[in-house]
């Protein structure tokens, strides 16, 4: 089956409809055996690890009853005969142990070192290159060198922009009697009548936002370059970077908003409420263009709940809600989004997909959440039916997995080909299955899950554009995660949205494989002359640094 591996998707151009199946039947046996090796694999590495695990122990054991006390007398020949055979056994046991090491995969050679790291030469050279052959003493001829790379680093390096701008006047203009005085205005700075360049703010917002170091550690972070910045002060810098961010995040929400395939989640992040002396449970809503969208982006929409009228407000079609960071006046707003709407089956979302209210709007439910039911049920030890559920979800992935490099086109016809017998499979298997067990049970509720929301899940068959779960919109919420572990909670709701403002920018940033910090600190340094005619050209996926002449 070795063509299989190596099938692309111009080799599916001009099959009639007969070799098609015939090629879909080839590929499910092909995958079926593939997960039969990768078993067998597994099983063999488990018991190659038992193995030397066991040889290890042996050998330790011998090791102590060679050199350890002797708690039992022996006679001279009862103690040569003992070493004997415990010379016989250590040997026996490093061979052993010798054979399963050797079958080991081998540890992978080390990465070179990033071409674009600056480089720091030391030569290293005799202090005399004169032959030390007695009697020789001749010069010597350099023939080649040895060239190795170690990683260094300088911890971060503050210093002072000093903007000297000179003063002209006219003398002539001046014995006349009057004054002419010419000199450059001051640059429009982000921070206005403060101390921080640019690259100084992306730094205090990277360091909270993106590397999650809370204001206090930034403070004796800087301290140890004798820079003093109370938290007080980065907060400051953060809230006002914040304030002038904010055109830009509505561009990238409008961005976002323009895909017809949008991925959605929400998560939970602790706001802090004064008046009860405590902690509330605040909501990040994250919203996503498609996983395939050749120009990614994703944005986040902090809130005070997770009713449904908070992704209504975001996606169009209702006012926005108080607590929810977006409210244009109502003759600005733009027409309710329509597309395909990829997400879990929470509630929240019912409302948002009423196919009364938004005709246009479809669902598409995640695979892994399906699949999620039944491996739980499998970890439990007791359902032989999940783990058979889950051979088969297993199946769908891999197909899936060939599927990545397609276009939206090529991909739907490569689904319907391949995929969609797997899901047709399923859905019959589960049918059957379903008449197995009794109502009311675990079971019963995992199957339930996928059969009663059965043309969502399946939507991803009819438009290569959707993928087949939303895993990929849960990779782009995990800041929040690591976020909520650093700095615990947000001090207010403002504090907050600009949290979403920043995140949003750093995380599109990254998606478009731009270096955050460079990114904002470009973008900080243009943003107070740069036109609002034209703020989408400062959008991670338009972005282009600027070219600065020699």
């Amino acid at each position: 089956m070795h063509e299989m591996d190596a099938l692309q998707s111009q080799d599916l151009r001009g099959l009639t409809p007969q070799a098609l199946q015939a090629l879909a039947q080839r590929l499910l046996v092909h995958v079926q055996q593939q997960a039969r090796e990768i078993a067998r694999r597994d099983g063999e590495i488990v018991w190659r690890d038992a193995k030397i695990e066991k040889i290890t122990f042996e050998l330790a054991r011998l090791k102590r009853w060679k050199f350890g006390a002797r708690t039992e007398a022996m006679d001279a020949q009862q103690r040569q005969l003992f070493l004997e055979t415990l010379v016989e056994d250590e040997a026996d046991l490093q061979a052993q142990l010798a054979e399963l090491q050797a079958r080991l995969p081998q540890p992978p050679r080390r990465q070179a070192l990033p071409e674009h790291l600056r480089r720091v030469e030391h030569h290293h050279e005799p202090a005399d290159t004169h032959c030390p052959a007695a009697g020789c003493g001749e010069p010597m001829t350099r023939v080649g060198e040895d060239v190795s790379e170690r990683l260094d680093v300088v911890p971060a390096e503050f210093f002072v922009h000093r903007h000297i701008r000179g003063k002209w006047v006219c003398r002539c203009c001046q014995r006349q009697g009057v004054e002419r005085l010419v000199q450059e205005p001051a640059e429009v700075q982000i921070i206005v009548r403060g101390i921080p360049a640019s690259g100084l703010v992306a730094y205090t917002l990277i360091s909270r936002f993106a590397d999650h170091v809370p204001y206090y550690r930034q403070e004796a972070i800087n301290a140890r370059s004798g820079v003093h910045t109370p938290r007080s002060t980065l907060a400051a810098w953060a809230g006002q970077a914040g304030s002038a961010l904010h055109p830009l995040y509505e561009a990238l929400q409008r961005f976002v908003l323009g895909s017809a395939v949008v991925q959605a989640d929400e998560t939970t992040v602790a706001m802090l409420d004064p008046g009860a002396g405590k902690t509330r449970k605040a909501y990040v809503w994250a919203y996503a263009r498609g996983e395939f969208d050749p120009h990614p982006g994703v944005v986040y929409d902090f809130c005070l709940g997770r009713g449904s009228k908070y992704p209504l407000a975001f996606l169009g079609g209702l006012p926005n809600p108080p607590g929810s960071q977006t409210d244009p006046p109502a003759e600005n707003r733009d027409p309710p989004w329509s597309g395909t709407l990829v997400c879990d089956l929470y509630g929240g979302y019912d409302a948002v997909l009423d196919p009364r209210i938004f005709p246009q709007r479809v669902s598409a439910a995640c695979a892994a959440h399906a699949r999620r039911k039944f491996d739980e049920l499998a970890k439990s030890g007791k359902s032989t039916l999940a783990t058979q559920a889950i051979v088969r979800f297993a199946a769908i992935y891999h197909a899936e997995k060939s599927f990545a490099g397609m276009d939206d086109q090529t991909r739907t016809q490569a689904r319907q080909r391949i995929a969609a017998p797997l899901w047709q499979e399923l859905h019959t298997w589960l049918k059957l299955e379903r008449g197995r067990v009794a109502d009311g049970g675990a079971t019963a509720n995992a199957i339930d899950y996928s059969l009663n929301h059965w043309p969502a899940l399946t939507r991803h068959l009819l438009d290569g554009a959707v993928p087949v779960d939303n895993n990929y919109l849960e990779r782009q919420i995990k800041p929040w995660a690591m976020g909520r572990k650093a700095w615990l909670f947000c001090g207010s709701e403002l504090a907050g949205q600009r949290a979403a403002i920043v995140m949003s920018l750093v995380q599109s940033a990254r998606l478009n494989g731009l270096e955050p910090w460079a990114y904002l600190r470009d973008v900080l340094d243009r943003l107070p002359t740069h036109l609002n005619s034209r703020i989408d050209d400062l959008l991670p996926h338009r972005w282009q640094p600027l070219q600065i002449p020699d």
